[in-house]
């Protein structure tokens, strides 16, 4: 029987000009949908898994849509709450060489931001379910849902299940200080930390020495100190740590490390010629779940995250649309882009 995977955040409608269009210059704006959590339930469920996600959504027919986006992969959506008045926007101006890309939130007053503890079972949500996956958008959305999260972390610890958090750390949403404050305490409940080269920084003061993502600097040892250093504070049964070396908008280096509690584990590299990023995280996050859920060993597990997530950056929207057997075709060494036939 597949594992079960339950996954709670904001799905936002994604408005954005065609190819490398600027704002202003845009007449038209492609409509998708993402975010976060729905983004690595979707990839769950592409990989066969029985993927759960739960937030809240206005009942009207642009809410419905986001949750038809979710149910066409096979994510499971009968614990969405319907109710509120709108689904939160962000807009996405495609970067390209020099020229980063940019993205405008207009989130504010969204279905989900109003919710209320009332508004979830986390008790029925979370029979049966083997692995619990938030993100630090989530609790940073207001305080009310921040409380949400700490409820569904306990619920999902009284269940048995592993809970795992991608720290995310977002400065249009919340401060350092107040992320550090709030995450400190949901991180009580978590087993696997993800992180980049800026959250753990961001979120809790914790730098990787001599590394600077501006310059596209990595230094493995830093990395190591910053992912004992977190297991160390918190208890993370394993910490991931995705390593991005930014070339361009269009050009990154993308490798990754896991830390067990003994041993580092660093994947190999990938250099990507970039369609979207957006989601780029997120894939990484529902490929390292779907590898530990199925055994992989630490390093195979690592290689499955980091070739999913390298996969992704060739997709467009937010969702990762590639299949077990592509993933594990490309963590097995063949990079290729030859046509298969």
């Amino acid at each position: 029987m597949a594992k079960k995977i339950v996954t709670f955040g904001e799905i936002m409608l994604r408005l954005a000009p065609e190819g490398y269009y600027r704002f202003v210059q845009a007449e038209t704006l492609g409509a998708t949908y993402g975010g976060g959590e729905a983004n690595v339930a979707v990839s769950l469920a592409n990989f066969g898994m029985d993927a759960r996600f739960v937030t809240k959504l206005p009942t009207h027919e642009i809410g419905q849509a986001a949750v038809n986006s979710l149910r066409r992969y096979g994510v499971d959506t009968s614990f969405i709450t319907r109710g509120g008045d709108r689904v939160g926007i962000y807009y996405l101006e495609k970067g390209a060489s020099q020229r980063p890309s940019k993205v405008i939130y207009d989130r504010a007053g969204s279905a989900i931001a109003t919710a209320s503890p009332a508004d979830f079972d986390w008790k029925a949500i979370f029979d049966g379910v083997d692995w619990f996956h938030f993100t630090g958008i989530t609790p940073a959305l207001n305080d009310t849902v921040a409380d949400i999260c700490l409820e569904a972390c306990k619920a999902a610890k009284e269940a048995g299940a592993t809970i795992s958090c991608d720290l995310n750390y977002r400065g249009k949403l919340w401060s350092k200080e107040k992320a550090g404050q709030v995450m400190a305490k949901l991180c009580e409940y978590v087993d696997v930390c993800i992180a980049n080269e800026e959250d753990a920084a961001d979120v809790f003061g914790i730098k990787a020495a001599n590394t600077d993502v501006t310059k596209g600097a990595v230094n493995h040892e830093g990395y190591k100190d910053v992912a004992k250093q977190l297991a160390d504070r918190f208890g993370f049964s394993k910490v991931a740590i995705t390593l991005r070396e930014s070339i361009s908008a269009n050009d990154n280096n993308w490798s990754a490390m896991l830390y067990d509690g003994s041993d580092y584990y660093f994947s190999k590299k990938y250099s990507m010629h970039i369609v979207d990023r957006v989601g780029g995280g997120d894939s990484f996050g529902g490929g390292l779940i779907y590898a530990l859920l199925n055994g992989y060993t630490s390093q195979g597990a690592i290689e499955f995250a980091v070739a999913a997530s390298c996969l992704k950056h060739s997709v467009e929207g937010d969702f990762n649309m590639v299949s077990v057997d592509e993933v594990t075709k490309l963590a097995g060494g063949d990079g290729s882009g030859r046509v298969q036939r």
